[in-house]
């Protein structure tokens, strides 16, 4: 039996454990060691000798059933199909969720390169993951690639857009943090929300594109904190607090600047960001609307309050250890998704068990629209038809 046990539940977030050689394919040549020579990316490939033998570990079929057998036991690399394409349709029947979408874990963040003034080698680097993320979920239908976009460079940000809907991406990820020399808002990006529009793809936020807290907040003169890999370099109490401040910002300057409203057609959604956020921030963002109405034609333009707004447009999906119900009763019904985060260890070894309890309170309707209806919702053209409510009782 499946874990989600014949249950139509699509998943929101899942990921890929990448190998620090897997763009050098899909690369272009030419540009190929100026990306070797980041410092970053020297980082990364650093830590190639545990991943080549997690490599050779999977490529023994008994290691393989056994990662399958502990579906969401086993974390990361040692996951199945966390980085053989060959083996994720596999890991998806044993999860038995409908669809799944596919982000990176090794591009998460673009290497930086969004902040840098190498702007060839910034959207290089975007295309060349597309063009592996897109291969990669190729394999199986019910796997959605996100591809990547920066926002940094007009031009080359809609060309990057038109690459990925031509590959055949079915969600389109951007950063929430803010481009260095304009507003997310501005007019010259419009062609990237327009060409997501009319493809009927959304525009996601995910972890890993924002502000990061600024470090000298660990200057305590205490003892350092480890994160729940051990080292210090991912989250903790205090550096997960600023994760969804960028989104929030970005999300807001959107709506307000009219971008929301003059692609009415286009979702968006905010991935691995956390979603207790979600209400106080529409009620500020009201908040806001009213106290400077009468200043700001802008606001004056908008459709509908900002809150409405995000009911029609905005999805967003909680931490396990969030409590889903508390944020669907004060934001919406139409704004929580589920997700997995599979394989990462983030996302719990039985997440929906996690969800189930705090959704112990909500009409049927809510818990449907959790785990299924918000998120066909959301990805429209990206969820093909047929994949949107199968009959799942033939993987439970």
């Amino acid at each position: 039996m499946s874990y989600a046990a014949g249950r139509l539940i699509h998943d929101a977030d899942s990921h890929l454990m990448e190998m620090t050689d897997v763009l050098d394919p899909y690369f272009e040549k030419r540009l190929l060691a100026r990306y070797h020579d980041l410092p970053i990316y020297k980082w990364k490939h650093s830590h190639a000798h545990w991943m080549n033998e997690e490599r050779a570990r999977h490529e023994d079929a008994a290691y393989r059933a056994a990662a399958g057998d502990a579906i969401l036991l086993k974390k990361n690399y040692e996951a199945l199909g966390s980085f053989r394409r060959e083996d994720r349709p596999a890991a998806l029947d044993r999860l038995g969720f409908a669809s799944q979408l596919v982000f990176t874990t090794f591009c998460l963040g673009n290497f930086g390169l969004d902040q840098s003034d190498d702007m060839e080698l910034c959207y290089a680097a975007a295309d060349a993951h597309n063009r592996m993320i897109t291969d990669f979920c190729a394999i199986d239908r019910r796997l959605l690639a996100v591809a990547y976009v920066p926002l940094e460079d007009f031009q080359r940000a809609e060309e990057t857009t038109r690459l990925a809907i031509r590959l055949g991406a079915r969600a389109i990820m951007v950063p929430s943090l803010c481009p260095q020399h304009h507003s997310p808002s501005h007019i010259g990006l419009d062609p990237v929300w327009r060409l997501a529009e009319e493809a009927g793809l959304p525009i996601l936020l995910h972890v890993g594109g924002e502000e990061k807290l600024n470090p000298v907040y660990k200057e305590n003169g205490l003892p350092p904190v480890k994160d729940f890999h051990g080292g210090d370099d991912n989250f903790t109490s205090v550096s997960y607090m600023p994760i969804p401040q960028s989104a929030m910002q970005t999300l807001a300057t959107l709506i307000f600047d009219g971008v929301f409203d003059r692609f009415p057609k286009l979702k968006w959604g905010a991935i691995e960001l956390g979603a207790s956020w979600v209400p106080g921030w529409m009620r500020s963002m009201d908040s806001a609307a009213h106290a400077f109405l009468r200043n700001e034609d802008r606001l004056q333009k908008l459709s509908a309050r900002p809150s409405e707004i995000v009911r029609r447009s905005f999805r967003a999906a909680p931490y396990p250890h969030e409590d889903a119900g508390w944020i669907i009763r004060n934001a919406g019904d139409e704004i929580c998704l589920f997700s997995s985060d599979y394989p990462h260890v983030e996302g719990g070894r039985n997440p929906l068990k996690r969800f189930d309890e705090t959704l112990a309170g909500c009409t049927p309707t809510q818990i449907a629209g959790f785990y299924s209806e918000n998120f066909i919702d959301l990805m429209g053209e990206g969820l093909a038809a047929d994949l949107r409510r199968p009959d799942m009782k033939q993987s439970a």
